[in-house]
C-alpha cells in the first residue's frame, strides 16, 4: 500500500501513524533512535507490506501489470489502490479527505525535527502538492506514477500505468475494495496487539 492507506489503517494513535508513515526511510537497526510506539507503527508498516504482497487479489492486480513492468507491478498496484481509497474515501472515513490530509500534513510538520532526512526532502512537495487529496483523480496519479518513473531513470516506464488503470479500471476497483476489506480487518487485530 501507498501513503495514503497506511496513514488510514494505523487509527488514531499519531506515533502510531507517523513510524508506519516514515517506515520506507527507516533501513536496517535505525529504527531504534525512535520513540517506542514510532518503532511499533515502522512494524505495523512492514506487516501491512507482508500482508499485502501474500493477498491473492494482489497478485490477480499485479498480473495485469506484470508482462509490461515485472517487478515494478507491486510498487504500481500500491499507488493505484491509494487512488481507490482517495476515490471512495466517503466510504472509509467521516472526516472529508481534504481535512484529513491536512490534519496529517500538521502532525508531520510539528513533528518535522525526527523524521527520517528522505522524508524531510519530500515532505514539502508533499505537502505543496497535496499529494494525499490528489490520489482522488486520474491526474494526480499520472504524476505520482511520473515522478516514480524518473526516479528509476525511465527504465520503469510506470508513467505508462496509467493506461492501464484506465484499461482495467473497473477490476482494479473491484480487487481493492476486496482486498481492503480483508486489510482493514488484519490491522484492526494487529492494532489492538500494539497498542495494548
Amino acid at each position: 500500500m501507498n501513503f495514503l492507506a497506511h496513514i488510514y489503517l494505523s487509527g488514531e494513535n499519531n506515533q502510531i501513524k507517523i513510524g508506519n508513515f516514515i517506515a520506507d526511510a527507516i533501513r536496517g537497526n535505525n529504527y531504534k533512535g525512535y520513540a517506542t510506539t514510532i518503532q511499533k507503527g515502522i512494524f505495523f508498516h512492514r506487516k501491512i507490506d507482508t500482508f499485502t504482497d501474500s493477498h491473492a487479489t494482489v497478485k490477480i492486480s499485479k498480473r495485469r501489470l506484470h508482462e509490461r513492468y515485472r517487478h515494478y507491478d507491486g510498487v504500481i498496484i500500491d499507488v493505484l489502490y491509494d487512488h481507490f481509497l482517495a476515490k471512495n474515501w466517503a466510504s472509509y472515513s467521516q472526516l472529508p479527505l481534504d481535512e484529513y490530509a491536512q490534519e496529517f500534513y500538521s502532525l508531520l510538520n510539528s513533528n518535522f525535527d525526527i523524521l527520517p532526512e528522505k522524508v524531510q526532502n519530500f515532505l514539502p512537495y508533499m505537502i505543496k502538492d497535496d499529494w494525499l487529496n490528489n490520489y482522488r483523480t486520474i491526474e494526480g496519479i499520472e504524476k505520482v506514477l511520473i515522478g516514480l518513473n524518473k526516479r528509476t531513470k525511465n527504465k520503469s516506464q510506470m508513467y505508462l500505468a496509467i493506461e492501464d488503470l484506465k484499461l482495467h479500471y473497473t477490476e482494479f476497483d473491484n480487487d481493492f475494495t476486496t482486498f481492503f476489506k480483508d486489510l482493514q480487518q488484519f490491522c484492526l487485530e494487529e492494532l489492538k496487539t500494539i497498542t495494548t
